[in-house]
């Protein structure tokens, strides 16, 4: 099937006359519930993802004694993209809550970063202290046969212990102490958003004239051009591994930085830009799986060999195109489908931020309460997910109607006078947890 040029949609024919947004305007239009729905689904990845990383041969912070090869192929259908579709969806949502508030309070200064930094570094800082150590803690125990009391651990991980050093994945790995884990998105986010308020505040017209551009694509440009900065960043994995570390983590940096700033330009597209992507979800899903096939191969290909450098860079290019193909699938089947508010949506946004901070820490307690029982991996695996989700909702319940407002800001629950704020106001500081990556997860070693 031939692609129309940039100034058509062979896909969209029938697509009606689409209005653009004026540059020097701030976006105000209606809500995009769909990306809600979006950010609520992505979190409904994290629990069986991380669950999987305890079966799976890549490094994590415990392991099953049954971990295999056997569920990779399967985690790497979603590893590609899952964090940076998260990152895209916080753009989206920064430019939404920046053209909300502008509207709402003209000429008046933004307080949309003091918003963000409680939200994010104050659950960053409380999770550090006291909900990311037990990873840790069973970390050691497992890999290094630690043998002291948790209390004894915990001196060590507030004074900065750096002697916690094993052999993982073919090279040596020491624990940075204290560590942020799954929460390294928090710092992250926080970053990108202060860069994402400084351009709509001293750059708006230059934004909106990037997202009126952006609604005008077609079908090249959407599906390949949106692309590029990921194919590109992608060459960078080999010189610049995942490191969570936010100071040295170029290849992050390049690309969930680029789809971060992407959301905020098609945030500035108005509905055009997610109708034109909605017509190509079909094409574009299709084309994910194909390049998550032709990955597979590759990478089983090579799995004990060295692959030429002009292959290697040809497939992180593939690897790229994955990434934003999937992406743009998601956003254009959930634009079609989920672009409804209901009760369900601003319950589950409001739940979904705390569930995230509790999420991996539950289910490595639960894999060291079950160790014993000995259970084979399918119904442990499925008991991790049931018993992790039931524990979550709970303690969100409990946080929600027990704990002091400020505490349970803490764990991420906002709670505002009224429930209509606090569904705007999630979704307008964040867009949504992303789980803990290894190296591995991005493909062995980005063959």
């Amino acid at each position: 099937m031939a692609l129309a040029g940039d100034g058509g949609d062979a896909w969209a024919m029938n697509t009606p006359s689409l209005s653009i947004t004026p540059p020097n305007t701030p976006v105000t239009e209606s809500r995009l519930f769909f990306i809600d729905w979006l950010r609520i689904l992505a979190f409904g990845l994290l629990v069986p993802y991380h669950v999987g990383m305890y079966y799976v041969s890549w490094g994590w912070h415990v392991k099953s004694p049954a971990a295999s090869e056997t569920l990779e192929p399967l985690m790497l259908m979603s590893s590609p993209w899952r964090l940076g579709l998260l990152f895209f969806v916080g753009g989206v949502a920064l430019a939404q809550a920046w053209g909300r508030e502008q509207s709402q309070r003209p000429g008046q200064p933004s307080g949309l970063l003091r918003q963000r930094s409680a939200r994010l570094l104050l659950p960053l800082v409380f999770g550090m202290l006291l909900i990311v150590p037990p990873q840790s803690y069973f970390e050691v125990v497992q890999k290094l046969a630690y043998p002291g009391s948790y209390l004894e651990f915990m001196r060590q991980y507030l004074q900065g212990f750096d002697g916690f050093c094993f052999a993982e994945e073919g090279r040596r790995k020491c624990l940075s102490l204290p560590t942020w884990n799954h929460l390294w998105f928090l710092p992250y986010l926080w970053v990108y958003g202060w860069i994402g308020i400084t351009l709509l505040r001293r750059a708006p017209a230059w934004l909106a004239g990037l997202g009126q551009r952006l609604a005008g694509l077609g079908p090249w440009g959407l599906l390949l051009g949106l692309a590029l900065p990921l194919m590109l960043a992608r060459q960078l994995v080999g010189a610049f591994p995942s490191t969570h570390n936010l100071t040295w983590d170029w290849y992050n940096h390049a690309q969930y930085l680029s789809l971060f700033l992407m959301g905020m330009v098609a945030s500035q597209a108005g509905r055009a830009f997610w109708q034109r992507l909605s017509a190509l979800r079909w094409p574009a899903l299709v084309g994910a799986v194909l390049a998550w096939a032709l990955l597979m191969v590759y990478f089983e290909a090579y799995a004990k060999a060295t692959p030429p450098e002009g292959l290697r860079a040809l497939m992180r290019c593939v690897w790229g195109l994955l990434q934003w193909w999937a992406t743009a699938a998601a956003c254009g089947f959930a634009f079609r489908h989920l672009d409804v508010d209901s009760a369900w949506r601003r319950r589950l946004s409001a739940a979904v931020f705390c569930v995230y901070i509790l999420h991996q820490t539950v289910i490595v307690l639960l894999t060291q309460a079950l160790a014993p029982l000995h259970l084979a991996p399918l119904p442990e695996g499925l008991l991790l997910i049931t018993a992790t989700w039931a524990l979550c909702t709970l303690a969100y319940g409990v946080v929600r109607a027990w704990l002091p407002a400020p505490l349970a800001l803490l764990l991420g629950v906002d709670r505002p006078k009224t429930p209509a704020v606090q569904a705007g106001r999630s979704a307008a500081t964040i867009s949504g947890p992303v789980p803990h990556t290894t190296t591995a997860e991005l493909g062995p070693e980005a063959r």
